[in-house]
């Protein structure tokens, strides 16, 4: 299932989570979790990147194949106000964009059209989570913030470039990142599943070392972006 299909099935869900919970009084779960100062938990899910391309000159767009990663990380949370949290979720992301390239002469093999581009991310945000008031026992809430991130798979210090069959990539890229979802206060825990975006804020191209390269010669920079789908447990 790819995960646009799994983003319409959250907002349905969500939609569907609203309406049988917000209709009547229920006994609220949890009623004091919340009151915490501080607070733990753990998250997994999937994820989908590709790459936002800006050229020197103009040319056929260069397509991604986007594939389905996974994500998983810990959560720390600080409480501010009764609305306002600040929070990160250290993790790790893994994930895969192939680069499908146009035909161009200077390429003498078949294969020079396809680069994969493997990543894995160690991803440490910083953001910002405002919440409404509590509804018995569902709180939807909007989050945005800023990320670094170590990426394992760069290759940026690896000699071989794509004359080699090697795309290399920066290995400390910088994020923005927006995202919304659902606090669900079930008996023993909090359950909240979430949906963000994830947009690059820095260059993340390693060019290659010979200026006429058919890959790097053209680009201007390249960027990613992704969305994330987490389930979280508190």
């Amino acid at each position: 299932m790819r995960l646009y299909t799994a983003v319409i099935l959250f907002i349905i869900c969500a939609s569907t989570t609203n309406a049988q919970w917000l209709t009547k009084d229920r006994v609220q779960n949890n009623q004091n979790y919340d009151k915490s100062l501080i607070s733990w938990g753990y998250y997994f899910g999937v994820n989908s990147f590709d790459f936002d391309f800006d050229y020197i000159a103009e040319q056929e767009d260069i397509q991604v194949e986007r594939t389905l990663g996974f994500n998983v990380g810990v959560v720390g949370n600080l409480r501010i106000s009764e609305y306002i949290d600040v929070r990160t979720e250290p993790g790790l992301v893994f994930t895969q964009r192939n680069l499908q390239f146009s035909p161009d002469p200077r390429f003498e093999r078949e294969s020079d059209l396809l680069r994969e581009v493997p990543s894995t991310y160690i991803y440490l945000p910083l953001m910002m989570r405002l919440k409404t008031k509590r509804l018995n026992n569902v709180r939807p809430f909007v989050s945005f913030g800023v990320a670094t991130a170590v990426n394992l798979s760069s290759n940026e210090e690896n000699p071989d470039d794509n004359f080699s069959g090697t795309f290399r990539t920066t290995s400390s890229p910088f994020f923005y990142e927006v995202g919304i979802g659902i606090d669900l206060y079930l008996q023993y825990f909090k359950f909240t599943p979430s949906i963000k975006g994830v947009f690059a804020a820095s260059d993340e191209l390693v060019r290659d070392d010979r200026p006429n390269s058919p890959w790097t010669s053209n680009l201007s920079s390249i960027q990613s972006r992704g969305i994330f789908l987490n389930f979280t447990f508190q």
